[in-house]
């Protein structure tokens, strides 16, 4: 390891980063936000009392994380300077360890500073959905439900499940969750497509071999300024009783949704909440992201920008494949690692980073 080469290359990358970042520019914004957050009347329109909270934290943080860096890496080469002068290997050693862990926060910070679409920085809404391969693919659909929200818990990300649907024998038909971060969805979109699962499959008696697939769409919310508006008269409404695993009543109330929308044959559930009133409301954000993604397809006669052309990421994105070896493998990437257990406790940055360059690389070619 050549130390101070490699802190001068940091050093060069992160230069880059913070002028992409543009800190001034962010403390200008936090100021703008700490006013209206001192408003009096702050609170009398919670939606934007709410906006202006989550975007005050989200600048702080970015401000904080952007000089903390550079912070750090100022003081590992004063490390290092004093431990070559006082010839400490001790030092050495602690210097080089830091420089390992600035190494990974600059290339995650680095990542981050791609997402740059219209919609990347918003949270995101994903859903995923049992295809072919019966039984196994409604369990693969819940190991991937979980990777996701051990995923969000790894980076403290809050996780909310709007409805999930589930199988009769086991696993999941289909199951919908908001996750609040900001840049959820320009991180997560890179997950989008068919996820393919080879295994002895736990559902046969015979121990055969068993491959299944399960879908995964990933949208932005919505926001006030999508303006997506959808007459009463475009939308049926059906009520029914919310279940649970094994067709258990959640409740005695008929509080779970159906929104579908007449023009578009579009149909939204939701029944994770106690109250209709908030299904409704679940429901209809999720409407209108579908919605404003089919109105962004209409406007583009090339590539849908929203799936990064689902057409070719549609096709078998990833396999896992848990025999005849252990291997998880992205096919658009080539990205891959030997330790499938890892990867479904929610291990995925390495694909999601991989994705997100590949991503970039593939618009970058395209322009």
């Amino acid at each position: 390891m050549d130390v101070p080469a490699d802190l001068k290359e940091l050093s060069a990358t992160l230069a880059t980063i913070e002028s992409v970042v543009d800190v001034p520019t962010l403390r200008s914004e936090l100021s703008a936000l700490e006013a209206d957050a001192s408003q009096p009347d702050l609170w009398d329109d919670v939606e934007n009392a709410q906006r202006v909270t989550s975007r005050m934290s989200y600048v702080q943080s970015e401000i904080r994380r952007v000089e903390d860096l550079r912070r750090r890496l100022e003081d590992t080469q004063t490390l290092w300077d004093l431990a070559e002068e006082m010839n400490d290997a001790d030092s050495r050693a602690e210097a080089e360890n830091e420089l390992s862990g600035l190494q990974r926060a600059v290339d995650e910070l680095e990542v981050r500073t791609l997402l740059a679409g219209e919609y990347d920085a918003r949270e995101a809404l994903m859903t995923i959905r049992s295809e072919a391969g019966g039984v196994d693919a409604a369990d693969f659909a819940e190991m991937l439900l979980r990777m996701y929200a051990r995923w969000a818990e790894r980076h403290n990300y809050t996780i909310e499940a709007l409805d999930t649907s589930y199988a009769e024998e086991a696993g999941i038909k289909s199951a919908t969750i908001q996750v609040k971060a900001p840049y959820a969805y320009g991180t997560l979109s890179v997950e989008q497509g068919t996820h393919r699962l080879v295994r002895i499959s736990p559902f046969d008696n015979q121990g055969r071999r068993q491959t299944s697939f399960v879908g995964v769409e990933v949208l932005p919310v919505v926001e006030q300024s999508d303006h997506v508006d959808i007459p009463d008269d475009d939308l049926r409404v059906d009520v029914y009783r919310s279940s649970g695993k094994g067709g258990q009543g959640v409740n005695t109330t008929d509080s779970a949704v159906r929104l579908t929308h007449l023009p578009t044959g579009i149909v939204v559930t939701c029944q994770n909440e106690r109250s209709q009133i908030q299904n409704r409301a679940s429901a209809m954000a999720v409407l209108q992201a579908r919605l404003l993604e089919r109105r962004r397809e209409e406007q583009r006669s090339a590539l849908d920008a929203l799936k990064d052309g689902s057409n070719s990421w549609g096709n078998q994105m990833r396999s896992y494949v848990l025999h005849p070896y252990q291997m998880v493998k992205d096919l658009r990437t080539e990205f891959e690692v030997g330790n499938p257990q890892a990867v479904l406790d929610g291990d995925i940055d390495g694909f999601i980073e991989a994705g997100i360059r590949w991503r970039r690389s593939a618009e970058a070619t395209a322009s």
